[in-house]
């Protein structure tokens, strides 16, 4: 098999609030119809549909590589302290042990899923081996 892309399938509860929150999340929405949406973030896509079941939100999860993850950990922060996106979480940066490597900053969704904002560390391969606390 010879993939050209693979394309993730995401839950909502409220399909309108996870489209918003990606969208301030910074994926652009590139399409939409009344029960699914296109995401685009770096090289990748994926999709937001209007389809829960709550055993499955909650056990799915998308790594997302990024360049800062306490500059993620603050953007997620400032969207909980909005109030307009109601079930998302963000715990504070954390290094994972090898053989992740990496720093983490965990964010869940508006209905669970969890996002793994990744910042490779330098023995990983990532450009960096330390992170700023932003606090």
């Amino acid at each position: 098999m010879h993939a050209r892309d693979v394309r993730a399938f995401l839950p909502s509860r409220d399909f309108d609030v996870s489209k918003r929150f990606y969208c301030a999340l910074g994926c652009p929405l590139e399409w939409e119809d009344e029960d699914l949406a296109l995401f685009s973030l770096a090289d990748a896509k994926f999709y937001v549909q209007r389809f829960y079941v709550k055993e499955w939100a909650e056990n799915s999860m998308m790594l997302i590589s990024v360049d800062d993850a306490a500059a993620c950990h603050a953007r997620v922060a400032a969207l909980v302290e909005s109030g307009l996106y109601p079930g998302i979480r963000v715990a504070e940066p954390r290094l994972e042990a090898p053989p992740y490597d990496a720093w983490v900053t965990y964010a869940w969704d508006p209905c669970g899923v969890l996002l793994h904002l990744v910042q490779w560390n330098a023995r990983a391969g990532g450009e960096t081996a330390e992170i700023v606390n932003t606090r």
